[in-house]
């Protein structure tokens, strides 16, 4: 969630609707969680009065229909969507606008945006991290969009492709666990805990690194110590405190969702 500590509150109700500028940027918003949809949306608003947000969509294949459409100048484009990713969506519209990618995954070759050929901002999303974005993209709206090649191929699958399989100590035993058969992995002083319905064992691999190997789809962070197998989500509660925590199907364990990552479970 964006915080907007400083912002005063604002009555949809009574707001009047902006009159369109048609010599004003425009911009499309495809993320496929509608509260930050609509957050983004907003913040932007506040950041850049003139630009007109002509859509936001929630699946790959509607921002590719709109593009063709509404012909932006600015994408804010979340990597992870069903439908096509979108990084599948940059490369078809590469060249045609400007790119903003929106991601929960700072493994996404940091360096790569930092080239300048494209902007990202992380979720949880920040009114100061987007304003930096505006500042940029208010820069660059004057110039033709570039193409951004480089950048993509760094942000493919890495080269061996997500990780399947893992050694992990048991004891004395070194086991061979396939990724799909992990309910979570957690970080354990200079170890990280690997558990499945079967048990625990211990990898030596840091959570960091884990967190760029595993298909992003299958696995999520919900603390920067823990990354759960989304497929052993049975469900989420609320501590007496009213914080979230992860239910799993196959275990016992309650896993703490931090406020960072909450976003992901705004549905349930």
């Amino acid at each position: 969630m964006i915080e907007f500590t400083t912002l005063p509150a604002v009555d949809r109700a009574t707001t009047p609707l902006r009159k369109a500028n048609l010599n004003a940027p425009r911009a499309i918003i495809a993320e496929d969680e509608p509260l930050l949809r609509d957050e983004i949306a907003d913040a932007l608003e506040t950041l850049w009065p003139e630009l007109q947000i002509t859509a936001r969509v929630a699946d790959g294949v509607a921002a590719l229909r709109e593009l063709d459409r509404q012909i932006p100048e600015i994408l804010f484009l979340d990597i992870q969507m069903p439908g096509m990713t979108g990084l599948e969506i940059a490369r078809q519209v590469n060249g045609r606008c400007h790119i903003v990618f929106v991601t929960a995954y700072d493994q996404h070759a940091v360096e790569a945006f930092e080239r300048g050929a494209v902007d990202f901002v992380l979720k949880p999303v920040t009114l100061a991290r987007l304003a930096t974005t505006v500042a940029r993209l208010k820069e660059r709206i004057r110039r033709p969009a570039t193409s951004i090649d480089a950048v993509l191929n760094q942000l493919t699958v890495p080269p061996n492709g997500y990780l399947k399989w893992i050694n992990a100590s048991q004891g004395s035993m070194v086991k061979i666990i396939t990724v799909d058969d992990v309910q979570y992995f957690q970080a354990d002083n200079k170890y990280t805990l690997v558990v499945t319905s079967e048990g625990e064992s211990l990898i030596r691999k840091p959570i960091r690194e884990l967190a760029v190997e595993l298909d992003p789809s299958s696995f999520w962070q919900v603390h920067r110590s823990t990354i759960v197998n989304v497929n052993a989500i049975a469900g989420v509660v609320r501590d007496m405190r009213g914080h979230a925590q992860v239910r799993l199907k196959k275990c016992t364990a309650l896993l703490p969702v931090s406020d960072a990552f909450t976003y992901r479970f705004r549905q349930m």
